[in-house]
């Protein structure tokens, strides 16, 4: 009797398992390199998922590369993609290198393995083999993610601690320089030097605000110029910045105490090792307006009552400001007054000079101003104060054009130590070079306007002559602007009143004239 033989039966096709390989690297230095560490992790996948080809693996052809970004955030380009393919379906299986290569927060590594399970998804690493899909495998992974985030955190500390011995040190510790500065990495370590062209900005915007008193003024003279925001390109040719001003990134600027030649952190302040762009004196006058008039664009902006001298009169017994106030009658009528701070917050035992009568000072202060048409010598003095003035414009302008001509040539210098293959970095500077050489002439027509600029006797007693038929054509908010503008202080001592004019009264007047004409 013969036997048959039994085939085996034939065996099923496995299904394909579709793997797509995830790589992060947390900086992006060395990324433009042939071979890159991107390069080095995604080989390591392939060689995995060629291992497991008898399983019906298979790997995808899409990269899920995010190179220079944190695992500390899901914020990743590439990672986005990849959970929207795994919630499209496209995904069997994620391999990566290491896990902490997907994410370095135990937090959000738990919603991505969320993810994952929804649709069925499992997880590989390559150099911590394990199973996700039982309880050994998922404990043994979020021990992994616990060390990993224990890193990251670690690493955080360094970093923290090493910014802040570098800033108690005066040293730039690094991120995006501000207006007026550049980076010089030729040495040991970066540092800020002072671009000259930019630098001579800064300081017309600080003298500018103390000038106008208030941001929003600031804002609108400088987009009239179509100054703007620093400037810079990224290592990739990319360009940032160079965004006008608003109020908000105009008080960043005045506020900030970089340009005093100091280092902060953490409230507290440190001498740097970069040259100062701000004399401290300029500095502590801009800090001190700002907090008078706060941030709601200027005492001009809140002054609801009529107050002429808001933030312009100070009791000289005691040095300390008068502040505008009003009392209302039972017939409803409102007496305004000027007292004292010092009286407001310790009582009036404190200051002898406690109330003022606020209409009677202010016709004080007006009368003083149309004065100066008939008072030789007040207007002599006021004459020679705007004339210093615009020496001092002057003096600044010229030293803004030595400034450039130094940095012209230091930029030039470094750019022929540079080697060919730093494109980006010969593209910056002679972008750079060709602003200095726009500047140049734009600093020569200035300082040939200025000198044309000169006020003559004749001209400042014109600007003065029938002050009285001009003040009366105003509106109570156009006289507080040009108080603002003709006067820089005013001081009461209980018996006389002393009015200290700004440099540019004379000037400012001039120019109120000539838009009155116009």
């Amino acid at each position: 009797m013969s036997r048959r033989r039994r085939t085996p039966d034939a065996p099923s096709a496995r299904p394909i398992v579709r793997c797509a390989i995830y790589t992060r690297k947390s900086s992006d230095e060395g990324l433009d390199q042939e071979f890159n560490s991107l390069d080095a992790q995604r080989e390591a996948g392939e060689a995995y998922i060629a291992s497991q080809k008898a399983e019906g693996w298979t790997c995808l052809p899409d990269r899920y590369d995010d190179g220079g970004f944190s695992g500390g955030s899901m914020e990743r380009p590439a990672l986005e993609c990849l959970l929207s393919d795994v919630d499209a379906g496209h995904i069997d299986c994620v391999v990566v290198y290491k896990v902490d290569r997907l994410s370095r927060s135990l937090l959000d590594f738990g919603r991505i393995m969320e993810a994952f399970e929804r649709r069925g998804v499992s997880f590989v690493s390559v150099t911590q083999q394990f199973n996700t899909t039982s309880s050994m495998g998922r404990l043994t992974l979020n021990i992994l993610l616990s060390f990993a985030q224990f890193e990251r955190e670690i690493i955080g500390e360094r970093i923290r601690d090493k910014i802040a011995a570098q800033k108690r040190r005066g040293k730039w510790a690094g991120g995006v320089p501000v207006l007026g500065y550049d980076v010089d990495r030729a040495g040991p370590s970066p540092r800020l030097v002072v671009n000259a062209a930019e630098a001579a900005r800064v300081r017309e915007v600080f003298r500018m605000y103390l000038d106008k008193g208030s941001l929003l003024p600031v804002v609108n003279e400088l987009a009239r110029r179509g100054w703007a925001n620093k400037k810079r390109v990224t290592k990739k040719g990319r360009v940032l910045g160079g965004r006008p001003f608003d109020k908000a990134t105009l008080h960043v600027l005045l506020t900030n105490p970089v340009y005093a030649g100091k280092v902060t952190h953490k409230g507290s302040l440190y001498d740097g090792e970069h040259e100062a762009i701000v004399e401290p004196a300029l500095f502590d006058a801009v800090q001190a307006q700002l907090r008078a008039h706060g941030r709601g664009g200027g005492a001009e902006a809140r002054n609801k009552h009529g107050a002429l001298l808001r933030s312009l009169l100070r009791c000289k017994r005691c040095g300390c400001a008068m502040t505008h106030t009003f009392t209302s009658s039972r017939q409803g009528r409102a007496h305004r007054y000027y007292r004292c701070v010092r009286a407001i917050k310790r009582g009036s035992a404190a200051c002898p000079l406690a109330t003022l009568p606020a209409a009677e000072i202010e016709r004080v202060v007006v009368e003083e101003v149309s004065r100066l048409a008939g008072d030789k010598a007040l207007l002599g003095r006021v004459l020679t104060e705007a004339q210093a003035t615009v020496r001092a414009e002057l003096d600044a302008l010229a030293e803004e054009r030595n400034g450039l001509r130094a940095e012209t040539e230091r930029l030039h210098g470094e750019l022929r130590r540079l080697p060919g293959s730093a494109t980006p970095r010969v593209a910056e500077l002679h972008e750079r070079i060709a602003e200095a050489e726009r500047r140049l002439p734009e600093l020569a027509a200035r300082i040939a306007e200025l000198e044309r600029e000169t006020i003559t006797r004749a001209e400042a007693e014109t600007a003065f002559a029938d002050f009285d038929a001009l003040w009366q054509g105003l509106s109570p908010r156009e006289q507080q602007r040009l108080i603002r503008l003709l006067v820089a202080s005013v001081e009461y001592d209980g018996e006389s009143v002393a009015v200290t004019f700004r440099p540019t009264s004379i000037r400012a007047l001039i120019d109120r004239r000539l838009e009155d004409a116009a």
